[in-house]
């Protein structure tokens, strides 16, 4: 355990980062996975809907610094392409 105040609160503000990074990531993975369920349904509408949901919560992830803007980017990337795969059948 710590000895010095500093590392102390180090620890404390460490403790907080992790809990809310892992709030956000959490919630981010199950919007993803929801997203995925509304394409594999072929509900266009309903794939749209889930697909903006997905979508700000995946940006406000890299905004937050959770995730690197590019895995943003990418991962978005791809739901857009199975979003216009759903539109399209």
């Amino acid at each position: 355990m710590a000895n010095h105040k500093s590392a102390l609160k180090r620890i404390r503000q460490s403790e907080r980062r992790r809990k809310r990074n892992q709030h956000i990531r959490s919630e981010m993975r199950t919007m993803v996975k929801r997203c995925g369920e509304a394409f594999e349904s072929g509900d266009a509408s309903k794939a749209a809907e889930a697909f903006q949901i997905a979508e700000r919560v995946i940006r406000r992830a890299a905004t937050r610094g959770v995730i690197p803007r590019k895995r943003a980017d990418r991962s978005v990337g791809r739901l857009a392409k199975r979003l216009n795969g759903v539109s399209a059948s």
